[in-house]
């Protein structure tokens, strides 16, 4: 059935959304982020990315095109009003690895799960109808949107703050992968504050034509996952 509670009003002191939107981004928000690389664990293995520097240069390029032009934009038609149902499976067509598909959707339907509890809306109990019936696969970013949305957080922030949880997440698991030192971690997390930025404003610039159009680069290493002998990460 249908969830019928209502969202907490927004808290006293002037924090209105900003609030919600820490909890939702934090790391110890229970999605199974700390399980996926999306990636870049291909990479580690093909001795690639081996250090501070090269895993900077691997996460600026996914920022630049995976995050852009797949997670980003599909939150960005959210916002401009566009079908659910159907955006849900434009992301599904265009999400061509399989790992990365299901890693979406895992993430995905915990994030609807937990938001369901912990902020309800209609907006989220339409999405969580469709994914229950088989309309929808239910994936990260767009859930994200979907509560964000629901909280009247503006598009360009909630975007940045979606975009900057999933870099922290992934350098984070780089930390334990390559591994890199906890301040590496956080030089790499500075680094990729100008990489966040150019992604939140380029996106406004991109159209339907533009969606899925990553580099091929990356989503080969991604298939590779698969197949790779010993892994740490599901993805």
């Amino acid at each position: 059935m249908p969830n019928t509670r209502t969202s907490p009003a927004p808290a006293e002191g002037g924090h209105g959304y900003r609030l919600a939107l820490q909890q939702l981004t934090d790391s110890a928000l229970p999605t199974g982020a700390f399980a996926h690389s999306l990636g870049f664990e291909t990479y580690i293995h093909r001795g690639l990315v081996h250090d501070e520097a090269t895993f900077g240069t691997w996460l600026h390029a996914f920022v630049a095109q995976q995050l852009t032009y797949s997670d980003a934009l599909a939150m960005r038609f959210l916002y401009d009003g566009a079908e659910l149902a159907e955006l849900d499976a434009y992301l599904s067509a265009q999400l061509l690895p399989r790992q990365l598909r299901e890693a979406s959707t895992k993430m995905g339907g915990r994030l609807i799960e937990i938001g369901t509890e912990v902020f309800p809306s209609a907006e989220l109990d339409a999405y969580r109808t469709l994914v229950g019936e088989g309309r929808a696969a239910g994936h990260q970013p767009l859930a994200f949107a979907v509560v964000a949305h629901s909280l009247g957080v503006p598009f360009e922030e909630a975007l940045a703050a979606y975009l900057f949880a999933t870099v922290t997440s992934l350098t984070q698991n780089a930390v334990r992968a390559i591994p890199l030192g906890q301040n590496a971690g956080q030089r790499v997390l500075r680094a990729a504050h100008d990489a966040v930025a150019a992604a939140v404003g380029q996106v406004r610039h991109l159209g339907w034509d533009d969606f899925g159009a990553v580099s091929p680069g990356l989503e080969i290493s991604q298939m590779r996952h698969e197949r790779q002998r010993a892994r740490m990460f599901m993805s």
